[in-house]
């Protein structure tokens, strides 16, 4: 079978986590930091190192396969792709954001004034939503420099921790959209083997990262209550100990609720708790 093409951005944010994703996959390849592309030795899968902007026009063109880029540039390239998975990295807010010393204070406020960003079409959908006549400005980087140079009243950009926004004298104003990396893929891919093999790991990965497995110690009377604070893959394992009337309970528990689900078993007894990484979970 005709090995697949994935495209990932050569540098930026995406980058070393989208290559680590596919590594924890069980993918070898080498050169990817030196390369344009490079092959996988152990699957059927090339992988290109592209510009984020240019990674949805090469899914939808076909060029590749797959590609592994962050929504808010699907959505201003505004390619014709498949949504395949959604991948938790990468998380980002598109935001307006203004001088600390604006006057500008609700989203009416914006009618009239101008705003600079490297999201054009993507600001222009939100400002339509609500019917606010604004001038946009497109600049291709350092958008968070326009308001201290006279060049805009206002910005929209990628906004992750907002601390370059604080470094330039600009406030958070609203969000206009969210984002984080997606796996897409370019139409009538839907059946292809190589790409649901690829699937199964890529969510076995994210499973895992999102898990922990955990062993405890219980007594046999106290059990009722602890599998019923545990549900497991299916459901919590439990094996007999030496010591008459305990029980050892295997179990996994999400990530989002494991310092709550911790002190829950504590209260209802559980003793020698171990928590490990997961390193996949195959369904």
């Amino acid at each position: 079978m005709k090995n697949l093409k994935i495209a990932i951005q050569k540098s930026g944010r995406l980058n070393e986590k989208s290559v680590q994703l596919l590594k924890n996959c069980g993918l070898d390849f080498e050169n990817y930091k030196s390369s344009l592309i490079t092959t996988v030795s152990n699957f059927p899968l090339e992988i290109l190192f592209l510009r984020d902007d240019d990674i949805p026009g090469y899914v939808e063109q076909g060029i590749a396969d797959l590609g592994i880029v962050g929504e808010n540039v699907i959505d201003e390239t505004e390619s014709e792709v498949n949504y395949l998975q959604r991948l938790g990295f990468g998380k980002c807010t598109l935001k307006l954001a203004v001088q600390k010393d604006s006057d500008i204070k609700d989203l009416r406020d914006l009618n009239g004034k101008s705003i600079a960003t490297s999201y054009p079409v993507i600001l222009k959908k939100f400002l339509d939503e609500y019917r606010i006549d604004a001038d946009i400005q497109m600049i291709s980087g350092s958008v968070e420099i326009a308001p201290g140079l006279g060049l805009s009243d206002a910005i929209c950009d990628i906004v992750s921790t907002g601390g370059t926004l604080k470094n330039n004298g600009l406030k958070q104003f609203a969000d206009v959209r969210k984002s984080e990396a997606i796996l897409i893929g370019r139409p009538g891919l839907e059946d292809n083997e190589i790409l649901a093999e690829l699937l199964q790991r890529i969510q076995s990965v994210l499973m895992a990262k999102e898990t922990k497995y955990v062993v405890l110690n219980v007594e046999k009377v106290n059990l009722p209550t602890i599998t019923g604070l545990l549900h497991g893959v299916k459901s919590p394992t439990v094996v007999p100990l030496a010591e008459e009337g305990w029980v050892a309970v295997h179990t996994v528990i999400s990530e989002d609720d494991f310092w709550g689900k911790i002190n829950k078993l504590k209260s209802a007894g559980a003793q020698g708790i171990v928590v490990m990484p997961i390193e996949k979970i195959i369904m």
